[in-house]
């Protein structure tokens, strides 16, 4: 998962989207997919692909800033393990798609509240700057249940 970060003046953006279709339909969030053996080195050039594809943005220098562990017991395919990235730079204007819809987001406005359950948890202390390895386990109606965040160094 790639998130798109702006500074201005006083001020951080980053750049979120709707999920328009399959799963996390309706909700907020990075955009990014899953690792494809046949066209992707490393889960790098995966955030690098999936961003290209889903909002149409080349990034430059995506940087790790999580590991995010997802256990759903009532569904377990659904289980995963996500990498976040920040990217500062990019080329090319985020475009609307098939699968999202970006927007912008000050720190102040981001919708946690339209966003999947784990997110007000983390991505604060991200965007402060803390690299994070957590687990969530959500209960049905994608409620956490458990979890576990541990801060780390580097990642």
């Amino acid at each position: 998962m790639c998130i798109l970060l702006k500074e201005e003046r006083d001020s951080k953006k980053i750049l979120l989207a709707m999920k328009k279709r399959g799963f996390g339909e309706g909700k907020w969030n990075g955009v990014g997919g899953k690792f494809d053996q046949a066209r992707d080195k490393n889960i790098f050039d995966t955030a690098t692909r999936e961003t290209k594809e889903e909002i149409g943005v080349d990034i430059k220098n995506p940087e790790r800033v999580a590991i995010l562990n997802f256990y759903f017991p009532y569904k377990r395919e659904w289980d995963q393990s996500v990498h976040v990235f920040f990217a500062r730079s990019w080329e090319n204007i985020p475009q609307e798609t098939e699968e999202m819809a970006p927007k912008w987001f000050g720190i102040n406005e981001i919708p946690f509240a339209k966003m999947w359950d784990d997110d007000r948890y983390w991505l604060l202390d991200v965007l402060a700057g803390k690299k994070i390895r957590a687990d969530f386990t959500f209960r049905e109606g994608e409620i956490i249940d458990k979890k576990e965040i541990n801060f780390l160094e580097d990642i």
